[in-house]
């Protein structure tokens, strides 16, 4: 499963692509909004830290304002993904982006036949947002599963990118399930190398080292 990181801080990013762990990385208007910098500029420092995807959301409501707005945005740099939302405008954009060769990550999904209908449209991701399922009661890891089900009936080319992840379950959770890939807020992803056995058997073995008087270096 591929890694993305879901945040436009450029100091986080930085750091984690430097561990080798990122595979790309999610923006949105919210985060932009969080970094308190200019799109256009945050964006393309993203797009020269990390090779993979970096996915920017359009704006616009409408099919035609969503084109402007692609254009824009795809001229940053070559691994711009376009971010439009899962509306019959957004669709409409999707096709003709991907038809046009760019990449289009659909967000806002909330069930199988959206995501049914973005790989129909030509979607390169298509992202269920399975944290704000599980605030309605409902468990967002079944559209993962759902969504994988109909994707390998027909053998749709869209990845399913996991997203509004939530817990280091969700992430294990998504794997297991066969998400293609899973964008994860940088406190998520630094918590899944934490276990309270490892820092056990650290403390352990660091204190018999000390016993024997030992340096290797």
């Amino acid at each position: 499963m591929k890694f993305f990181v879901d945040t436009a801080d450029t100091k986080e990013i930085s750091e984690l692509n430097a561990l080798g762990l990122l595979d790309g990385v999610t923006t949105n208007p919210s985060l932009i909004l969080k970094s308190g910098r200019d799109i256009m500029e945050v964006t393309k420092e993203i797009c020269d830290i990390v090779e993979g995807p970096v996915s920017a959301e359009v704006a616009a409501t409408d099919y035609e304002q969503m084109m402007r707005e692609a254009d824009v945005l795809s001229k940053i740099a070559d691994n711009i993904c376009i971010k439009v939302p899962l509306t019959f405008d957004g669709l409409k954009a999707c096709k003709a982006l991907t038809g046009d060769g760019r990449m289009v990550n659909v967000t806002l999904c909330f069930s199988a036949n959206q995501a049914l209908l973005a790989a129909k449209a030509g979607a390169t991701f298509i992202s269920p947002f399975v944290g704000r399922i599980d605030d309605t009661g409902e468990d967002g890891m079944e559209l993962i599963a759902e969504i994988r089900t109909i994707y390998d009936n027909y053998d749709f080319g869209t990845e399913i990118l996991t997203a509004s992840v939530r817990t280091v379950n969700h992430v294990k959770q998504a794997a297991l399930i066969g998400s293609d890939v899973a964008t994860v807020p940088p406190a998520i992803l630094r918590q899944l190398v934490k276990h309270p056995l490892t820092d056990k058997g650290l403390d352990a073995f660091l204190a018999d080292w000390a016993k024997t008087g030992q340096n290797i270096a």
